[in-house]
């Protein structure tokens, strides 16, 4: 008979995960509708199919997590109960209380923009109040729905953890899907031989990506959510179009018969294969303690020159200012606190720190600075000549949709002209640009390796 659990799950968790991840679907899909639908007929009314499909979303979770949530407080289920986090009183698993929180941040954020616009007009602006409170409600739900199946996997075996990989994953695609359209105004094609595209990419992207794909631990887990983005964003660029569509406001610059899509997907998943690809390769922690060492010896070769220039200084000075009895006397006080203090404080503490605990963060500032610089380097070697034929007039098909414009797209705009816009005004603002992406994308690595090992503490 097989061995059962010390903590199973809570009546009631597995339905929800499956209703987050509808709920992630639905609110991916309204969003993606909506600003095509912005793109293509101007702003409508609040009952628009893109704006009900995000709500039924926000609803959903909101609805679902709030149930879960009373029904765990005030049910009878102790398994429940111990599977489960205290908050004000309530109790439920923590990703639970996430989700409800983020269904009712959506559900604010609604009438919140009616009101913007009619206080301040028409806009067609991803980054806005409302919508800044729309999205942090999106990722409630998006990381509600990651944090449930995280806890529940955490606690499972064979293929119910296999299966859980796969929830879990594939919600991490529409987190990834979130977060690249919060980057859209950036990540234009006309941008894409600017730094500033790649600045913004690197924040955030692989904070993101490492945690999830290290909680996973699937061997191609980075591969597959942005595999999962990447999908996502081709299969409604495609299907999009076949819908009729026409502006209902002006001016018009451009001749619109179908719903407009949004542009192809940044190259996410080549950097992600390969960073998956060679992960493993790099062997965990031998290979980069083994790195650290060297790193350390290059930093000691560096330094050597200033502290043999220092130690000469430092004898010159103590010939010349202090007799031979004077220095008989500071040798003898000195070596007696180097034996009594330094030397135990190096034993007892320094040496034991470096080992349990500076050794450790240092070899993932390592892994941060290896990872971050490779993602980001393979990025730019791939997306830059690809930006270059999407502006050639061979992508100028449905397939890769470059001849689809917003109605407001002025004709002399460079992405009707297909050519590229220069955003920095000078050589050294482009490289500062892009040693910043470079900069973001280690720190966003860093803090992925960091929220990953968080999360596989996660149990309720």
């Amino acid at each position: 008979m097989a061995e059962t659990s010390t903590a199973p799950r809570p009546q009631g968790t597995p339905w929800l995960v499956w209703a987050n991840v509808i709920a992630s679907v639905c609110i991916a899909t309204g969003l993606y509708w909506d600003i095509s639908w912005h793109e293509t007929i101007g702003r409508d009314s609040f009952w628009t199919p893109a704006h009900l499909l995000i709500q039924f979303g926000a609803l959903l979770g909101a609805f679902g997590s709030a149930w879960v949530i009373m029904l765990t407080t005030f049910g009878g289920d102790s398994e429940a109960r111990a599977n489960s986090v205290n908050v004000l009183g309530f109790r439920a698993p923590l990703g639970a209380f996430i989700a409800a929180w983020g269904g009712g941040a959506m559900l604010t954020s609604a009438p919140f923009d009616n009101w913007w616009h009619e206080a301040y007009g028409l806009d067609v602006k991803i980054i806005s109040p409302p919508h800044m409170l729309l999205a942090l409600g999106i990722a409630g739900i998006l990381w509600g729905g990651a944090i449930l199946a995280v806890g529940y996997l955490n606690r499972a075996t064979g293929e119910e953890r296999r299966r859980l990989q796969r929830i879990l994953l594939f919600i991490g695609g529409f987190i990834i899907v979130q977060g690249m359209t919060l980057k859209l105004e950036y990540t234009n094609r006309v941008l894409l031989h600017s730094a500033i595209s790649y600045m913004v990419i690197g924040i955030g992207t692989l904070l993101l990506l490492e945690g999830l794909a290290r909680v996973s631990g699937h061997r191609w887990a980075r591969t597959i959510m942005t595999g999962v983005y990447s999908a996502f964003v081709l299969i409604l660029m495609w299907v999009l179009p076949l819908f009729p569509a026409q502006p209902k406001l002006g001016p018009v610059y451009q001749d619109i018969t179908h719903m407009v899509p949004l542009p192809f997907p940044i190259l996410l998943i080549v950097p992600a294969f390969f960073l998956d690809l060679v992960w493993p390769m790099l062997g965990e922690p031998q290979v980069w303690s083994k790195l650290s060492r060297f790193v350390m010896g290059g930093f000691a070769i560096v330094l050597a020159a200033p502290l043999i220039g220092l130690n000469f200084l430092w004898h010159l000075l103590w010939n010349l200012l202090l007799t031979r009895q004077k220095q008989e006397a500071w040798s003898k006080r000195l070596q007696e606190a180097w034996n009594k203090w330094l030397q135990e404080a190096w034993n007892k503490w320094l040496q034991e720190a470096w080992n349990k605990w500076l050794q450790e963060a240092w070899n993932k500032w390592l892994q941060a600075a290896f990872a971050g610089i490779f993602f980001l380097a393979i990025l730019i070697a791939v997306e830059w000549p690809f930006a270059t034929f999407l502006m050639s007039p061979i992508a100028r098909n449905r397939f890769f949709a470059t001849t689809d414009f917003p109605y407001f797209a002025l004709p002399t705009s460079p992405t009707v002209h297909h050519v590229f816009v220069r955003w920095e005004q000078s050589p050294a603002e482009f490289w500062r640009n892009m040693a910043l992406g470079f900069l973001f994308s280690v720190a966003s690595m860093w803090a992925g390796i960091y929220w990953g090992s968080w999360l596989k503490r996660v149990r309720r």
